[in-house]
């Protein structure tokens, strides 16, 4: 009997009060916790149904002892009231060095405690991100978990990713929506306004040497050294991207000036 009410008092209880409550409450042995919830797994909740936690370890392993901020934008993750934040918690974990930084349209406070802070506003409102930055510094990890609507998306990515620590990631969740008119997406794949429009343009960036002056230049095309696309997800890498090209001087010649190749 008592191990069904362990296990609902780990998915239940856990998510939803501080460290320091939970130890108070001793549900379970603080050892036998430790073994089956060891503090590098991310692979609960909405990231485990999504598959998202995998994706990040793979990403982010390299990260796991420095000390930098991490930023996740949209933490609520509950329509019930003090309840959410899980997933600053599990940042925390995984991140035993790292200053934890969340911000939601709610007021997310309660959640509040060593190493883990919260600001409470629009993810669009520049002069807060920017703020929020200032204030913490080396920024190297943001997770966009927010509105997920494409407009939002984007404005919030051309003030934070300029803001981004070289060897830093951008991740944007639930990428989907780009497809989804009620989320103010578009059915139309090709639609340049949405969320994948911005990626995909991100993609011809990592490539912008081979263009000649075909086209403008944008702060991305050289501070983006990889686009890492899985489903619903995409990993955005930030670093200098300046290798170089060995296209030819004729490189724009039509290819019939050529004639056949064989």
């Amino acid at each position: 009997m008592l191990q069904p009410l362990r296990r609902a008092a780990v998915r239940v209880v856990k998510p939803r009060v501080s460290d320091a409550t939970w130890a108070k409450l001793r549900v379970i042995d603080p050892q036998r916790r430790r073994r089956r919830n060891p503090p590098t797994a991310l692979n609960v909740g909405n990231w485990g149904k999504h598959r998202y936690a995998r994706r990040y370890e793979r990403q982010f392993k390299d990260l796991r002892r420095d000390r930098f901020t991490l930023l996740e934008i949209g933490i609520d993750g509950s329509r019930l009231e003090q309840a959410g934040g899980n997933s600053l918690r599990r940042w925390k974990h995984f991140f035993p060095k790292a200053q934890i930084v969340g911000l939601d349209l709610k007021d997310m406070s309660f959640v509040n405690e060593k190493r883990i802070v919260t600001y409470q506003g629009n993810q669009t409102d520049g002069y807060l991100l920017r703020s929020i930055v200032k204030k913490h510094g080396n920024l190297k990890i943001i997770v966009d978990d927010g509105s997920h609507r494409p407009e939002h998306i984007r404005a919030t990515f051309a003030v934070l990713f300029p803001l981004l620590s070289d060897g830093g990631f951008y991740a944007i969740e639930d990428i989907q929506t780009s497809y989804w008119p009620r989320f103010g997406g578009s059915a139309d794949p090709k639609d340049p306004a949405t969320t994948m429009g911005m990626v995909k343009d991100l993609l011809d960036g990592l490539n912008y040497e081979e263009f000649g002056d075909q086209r403008p230049r944008f702060y991305t095309d050289s501070h983006v050294v990889a686009v890492h696309c899985y489903h619903n997800l995409v990993i955005i890498e930030k670093g200098l991207n300046a290798e170089g090209s060995d296209r030819p001087k004729d490189w724009a010649a039509p290819h019939e000036a050529y004639g056949s190749e064989r």
